[in-house]
């Protein structure tokens, strides 16, 4: 896919400039950044970066991008010049912009691509967008206990912290096991988010939850056989 400058480039060349009048705030989108140069920063294990990744490659996108790791902990990484709250993932565009989070990139990607993934209004658009916030949930929950014992002390450690995520954690898998949500009308950045979240819980806590979430885990495989970037972005356990 030709970048949207280019785009525009060659529609002015025909004479068809009246398109930079229809639509000014996208025009001068795509003066600012022909998506060339866009750099990720992120981490493989991030389900939020995987959640980017995945976005990305659904919208024809990713090939525009170059992923650079970060370190979140490292406090000689640039990436808390370029995110003050020292978070990822972060795009970085080809005029030096920096934008986050994983929901503000994920937008910017759609409003410049030809595809999309977040449904453009009415019930379709909240729908989405609230699966989108409940798998977010799940994913932060589920960050917060693998950082309780892997960055506390382990004399520091709440339990009660572990379990109130936990808790969280199971309230969402329950309600998704009676709500899956359907895929038949497209692939849309709920169904993403949800991938990335189950994704991270086989990540970092085995696949145990599938034993009593058949139907989530059935709709999980349906979901990786849909959409080949779900493989192509899936981080070996031993590898994080």
């Amino acid at each position: 896919m030709e970048p949207i400058a280019v785009l525009f480039a060659k529609q002015s060349a025909q004479g068809i400039s009246s398109q930079a009048h229809q639509f000014p705030n996208l025009y001068q989108l795509a003066s600012q950044t022909t998506g060339d140069f866009m750099k990720l920063r992120s981490s493989p294990p991030s389900p939020f970066g995987r959640k980017v990744k995945i976005a990305a490659k659904i919208l024809g996108l990713y090939d525009q991008i170059t992923v650079e790791n970060s370190d979140t902990k490292d406090p000689d990484d640039s990436l808390r010049q370029q995110n003050p709250l020292g978070k990822i993932p972060i795009l970085i565009l080809d005029n030096g912009e920096a934008i986050y989070d994983s929901r503000v990139i994920i937008d910017y990607l759609d409003e410049i691509a030809e595809k999309s993934v977040i449904p453009a209004c009415g019930a379709a658009r909240r729908q989405a967008q609230t699966l989108h916030s409940l798998a977010d949930g799940i994913m932060d929950a589920s960050i917060l206990i693998v950082y309780e014992s892997r960055l506390r002390p382990e004399n520091e450690r709440s339990q009660d912290w572990v379990d109130y995520q936990t808790e969280k954690v199971d309230r969402a898998m329950i309600w998704l096991e009676d709500n899956c949500p359907s895929m038949e009308n497209g692939i849309n950045i709920g169904h993403i988010a949800l991938a990335c979240a189950l994704g991270y819980r086989d990540l970092r806590f085995s696949s145990h939850w599938r034993d009593s979430h058949p139907k989530l885990a059935s709709w999980l495989d349906e979901f990786e056989a849909k959409i080949p970037a779900f493989e192509q972005t899936k981080l070996n356990p031993d590898a994080s």
